[in-house]
């Protein structure tokens, strides 16, 4: 696997420095927004168009890969974040940063998209699942370290600004560099929402509920920071500490979901993501280091709500259905992450900034409910649960191959670690 990652290094290094920027750029136009005491439903209409470029983008950008190669299109794509970027800084207007903001989800659908097919063509059934685990390892450190660049300048000056498209432009030099023959982009069955409902209704949802948490936290996160008082380092602390507990929670729960009924892990899952997010929203104000070890302890276990939607959906799934199974659970989330920031903004509007986690906890609880109310004869046994896979969106290209009930898998392969951002490149061949 060493030997596999060490040649694609220039790929990793691309990884870091485009992630890196994304993440720092999401945190600091949120708090921008804040600073310019635009009220939390303007904000939230004007970060969630990233979501829909997002989505977008991972229909169609596709196509221009497709037609001018991968290379050429990481940088077409590259260049036009970094403008949309740059933008931003010459005026704060919000039909101007909406539309930014959806020019960059589109953009950044696609740089993902050659990324990640990238790395799935350059794996085999012995280096899968090691190679990703190692991606999402560097994905998250990287989206944690985007975090902490929120301390090198005022968000109110063009210089932070500068730095997020410096790092993004920066994404362009490995990957141009390399010498390895760019993958070709596959096309998969299709499934739709409702029939991945009907057949796993609590992975659908699961995936939808994990888009909603995940995205209401990425765009309004850092204006719930700083309208109860936080400083600029303890909002990067904040954001970071929350990101890198998503990365550290997902190996227990992948545990308990081996050894326990998943419908049950799932169910405990939410109830101690709701009752973090009411702690997260009663602390508010008061203690920036306990706001903190719960907003770690709410992020952590919201992210496993994915993975273990994934697990649950590939429990009632023939193995040739996996991939189509994954882009539906890819879209899914998208659906989710449209709808978070909108509705956490709407709260904070209604309720002051902890209104955020007012709203999470409002959409774990009718989660948790609906979990609790499902017939019994619907759960599969422990004895016949496949082996868990630790599958994040961002991880979704590998599902198929990794699948235990695949005729080429081969035992001890296992997929690690979401984020904000969201989905991945399978969701191309839904179109």
């Amino acid at each position: 696997m060493m030997r596999t990652a060490l040649s694609l290094s220039s790929l990793f290094a691309s990884l870091i420095l485009l992630v890196s920027g994304n993440a720092f750029l999401m945190t600091l136009l949120g708090l921008r927004l804040s600073m310019e005491a635009f009220a939390p439903s303007v904000i939230g209409w004007i970060l969630v168009c990233y979501s829909f470029g997002f989505v977008f983008g991972t229909l169609y950008a596709g196509n221009v890969i497709q037609r001018v190669g991968h290379i050429r299109s990481f940088a077409v794509f590259a260049a036009l974040l970094s403008v949309a970027i740059l933008v931003h800084a010459l005026a704060v207007d919000p039909w101007l940063w909406g539309f930014l903001r959806a020019i960059a989800g589109f953009m950044m659908a696609g740089l993902m998209i050659v990324v990640e097919s990238w790395f799935s063509s350059r794996a085999d059934n012995k280096n899968r699942a090691s190679l990703f685990a190692f991606y999402q390892v560097v994905f998250y450190l990287s989206t944690a370290g985007g975090q902490v660049l929120i301390r090198a300048s005022e968000p109110t000056l063009f210089v932070p600004f500068s730095l997020a498209a410096m790092l993004v432009i920066l994404a362009l030099v490995p990957l141009s560099m390399t010498r390895r023959q760019s993958p070709d982009i596959e096309q998969s069955e299709r499934l739709s929402l409702w029939r991945l409902y009907r057949e796993s209704p609590v992975g659908a949802l699961g995936a939808m509920v994990a888009g909603f948490l995940i995205s209401s936290f990425y765009a309004m996160g850092p204006v719930f920071a700083d309208r109860i008082g936080f400083a600029l380092n303890e909002i990067s602390n904040f954001m970071a500490i929350a990101i890198l507990a998503a990365m550290l929670l997902a190996w227990p729960v992948g545990r308990l979901c081996d050894r326990f009924d998943r419908y049950r892990v799932m169910l405990v899952a939410s109830v101690i993501a709701a009752v973090a997010s009411a702690i997260t929203a009663v602390l508010a104000g008061f203690s920036p280091i306990l706001s903190m070890v719960f907003v770690g302890l709410y992020m952590g276990i919201a992210a496993t709500l994915y993975p273990i939607g994934v697990a649950m959906t590939n429990d009632v799934m023939d193995s040739h259905r996996i991939t189509a199974a994954s882009t539906a659970l890819l879209l899914s989330y998208g659906v989710g992450s449209c709808i978070g920031p909108l509705a956490s903004a709407l709260f904070m509007e209604w309720l002051g900034a902890r209104g955020l986690f007012v709203a999470s906890l409002l959409v774990l609880g009718l989660f948790s409910a609906f979990i609790a109310l499902q017939p019994r004869h619907r759960h599969p046994s422990v004895e016949e649960q496949e082996d868990f896979f630790l599958a994040t969106p961002e991880a979704g290209l590998g599902l198929q191959d990794i699948d235990p009930r695949n005729p080429d898998f081969e035992p001890g392969m296992a997929v690690e670690p979401p984020s904000d951002s969201a989905l991945v490149s399978d969701a191309n061949a839904a179109k």
